[in-house]
């Protein structure tokens, strides 16, 4: 009834990630909670509007990546010396502004979940996933990562191409900024990539404490994934090191290949 291609890719991947999940249907009879928040029951629209901004993005790249950007242009088979401007950088500024925003919400919903993760009020687990809470402090701080990240993709997300100022005896008058707005979106992308390294690794140990139910057949490949990485936490321990962990095989990719083996995504 709402056609984003984002959407119903999304949608189709969620229930494939849960399906045969008997922790999901655990909570179909005796959960006094009426409705899923927000970062939970709009997965397939908040992450699907995401993956529409980033392949229009990325479309844009493809034309950028295919162009002739000299100036002058010379054709020489048609003795053609054209000026013109072909230099200016504005398609890939707007883009990759674009491209920031988009990979910044899903940071920002990715924290919002790890945080009703560690948070027992939310979750009905044990406080900051671990069993001797007060005297260790679990996941906590890595939460206080996840959120320092998402902060300080707020700061880059403001848009590099609304900012212009001339050059060269302003003859250069308007300049896209295409370069800051580039360089910011790269470190937004490493930011993005570490939350949702610490949300894969809470959620792993989220699990931990819902055993002997199992995952769906998607999601319990993601949590193999990560235990051959990183063991359960059992006690406090230094977690940036869990942390590098879990974000290098995001990173190459060995979780997404190791969840795609198991079930078909979109």
């Amino acid at each position: 009834m709402r056609p984003y291609n984002g959407q119903i890719s999304t949608a189709k991947n969620m229930l494939e990630l849960i399906k045969d999940s008997e922790i999901r249907d655990s909570h179909l009879e005796g959960d006094e909670r009426v409705q899923d928040s927000y970062s939970l029951r709009c997965v397939p629209q908040i992450h699907g509007a995401s993956k529409d901004a980033i392949n229009y993005v990325c479309s844009k790249v493809e034309i950028e990546i295919n162009s002739v950007t000299d100036n002058p242009l010379i054709v020489p088979n048609d003795g053609d010396h054209l000026e013109g401007g072909n230099f200016h950088g504005q398609p890939m500024a707007l883009a990759m502004d674009f491209m920031a925003i988009a990979l910044s919400e899903l940071a920002s919903v990715s924290e919002r979940r790890t945080e009703r993760l560690v948070n027992g009020q939310l979750s009905n687990l044990p406080r900051f996933l671990t069993k001797k809470g007060g005297l260790h402090s679990g996941l906590m701080i890595a939460q206080y990562t996840a959120a320092s990240l998402v902060s300080e993709n707020k700061t880059l997300s403001h848009p590099a191409s609304v900012d212009s100022i001339p050059t060269s005896a302003n003859q250069e008058d308007h300049n896209s900024m295409g370069s800051i707005a580039a360089r910011k979106c790269y470190q937004i992308l490493k930011n993005v990539q570490t939350v949702i390294a610490i949300e894969l690794l809470s959620a792993a140990q989220g699990i931990e404490f819902l055993k002997p139910l199992k995952c769906g057949l998607g999601t319990s490949e993601a949590y193999k994934q990560i235990r051959k990485v990183v063991p359960p936490l059992e006690q406090d321990r230094e977690l940036h090191l869990d942390i590098q962990k879990v974000l290098e095989i995001v990173k190459n990719g060995s979780l997404l290949g190791g969840v795609e083996r198991k079930v078909m995504l979109n």
